[in-house]
């Protein structure tokens, strides 16, 4: 059976490489789109069955426009969730000379791939012109595109192969330990490869009246020992000071702890959505560090 996923694109995107491990039917046909919003209203809209975004990376955090949409514009639960070791390459269009780093001109990748490789540019390339694009892969697509000029790209192996394009540099990531967790949303759960490990992401808005809301809503966690690996504000955008918190918890939904939780933050006034509860998964990796590995 035919699956439609869309992820965000161009093809040759970290994006389309977590989409593609984490639906291995051969008839799936995967479908690029031009931005995250463009990836959860499709699947809202029903033109597609599942998407793939980026939620969160090691070096630079959470990507708030993904949680943004997911909490005001969409309702769509987080079906499954991977995490991806990240390798960027400084990549050329094939030329008779081959480029070296410091004749590079101008280096063409989206604004998280460039700040992942801070330390490499300023001892490779100090003076170089950076441009921003959308994607690693819509940077790859334009150096592509212009062969004659001195351009080079930052982005996956995959966008290279795409375009055609020559390893200049490869692994010039500045940690080792780069990783970034891709979630799957839509509205009925695949069948997906056994995992281990689960968690359960809820979205909690406080009351604005009611001092030591935040403390009590954690205690409803701690004292049934349920561990939380992430707790994030992002503004309810109806005033300064105003806030959602989006809260993970290291378990799958049960009948009785999670329940018990959440009935005893609603007690207190708070509200409380679910987001998902879903299947972790990591695509392993040599140079993903050992302690990470515990972890899942």
């Amino acid at each position: 059976m035919e699956r439609h996923i869309a992820f965000l694109g161009p093809r040759g995107t970290f994006t389309e490489e977590a989409a593609r491990y984490l639906f291995a039917g051969e008839e799936d046909r995967f479908i690029p789109q031009g931005s995250i919003p463009d990836v959860l209203e499709s699947v809202a809209e029903q033109r597609v069955e599942y998407g793939v975004v980026p939620m969160e990376n090691s070096i630079e955090g959470s990507v708030n426009l993904t949680l943004d949409w997911m909490i005001h514009q969409v309702k769509i639960p987080i079906l499954a969730e991977l995490v991806l070791p990240i390798h960027q390459y400084l990549l050329t269009a094939e030329r008779k000379e081959p480029l070296q780093p410091q004749d590079v001109e101008m280096v063409l990748s989206h604004p998280h791939a460039v700040a992942q490789c801070h330390h490499f540019m300023r001892t490779h390339m100090k003076d170089v012109e950076i441009e921003y694009t959308s994607s690693t892969a819509e940077a790859a697509r334009i150096v592509s595109e212009n062969p004659d000029r001195p351009w080079a790209a930052i982005g996956t192996k995959l966008s290279g192969q795409f375009y055609g394009l020559t390893i200049l540099k490869e692994h010039i990531e500045d940690h080792d330990n780069n990783y970034t967790r891709f979630v799957m949303v839509g509205e009925k759960a695949p069948e997906l490869a056994e995992s281990d490990h689960h968690k359960t992401t809820v979205l909690v808005t406080l009351p604005s009246d009611f001092p030591g809301a935040l403390y009590q809503v954690l205690a409803a966690f701690a004292w049934r020992k349920l561990n939380l690996s992430r707790i994030e504000s992002r503004p309810t955008k109806k005033g300064l000071g105003s806030y959602h918190f989006i809260i993970d918890i290291e378990q799958g939904m049960d009948e009785v702890l999670l329940p018990g939780a959440f009935a005893e933050i609603e007690a207190i006034g708070c509200q409380i959505s679910l987001l998902g509860s879903y299947p972790c998964y990591v695509k392993k990796d040599e140079k993903v560090s050992k302690d990470f590995e515990k972890t899942y």
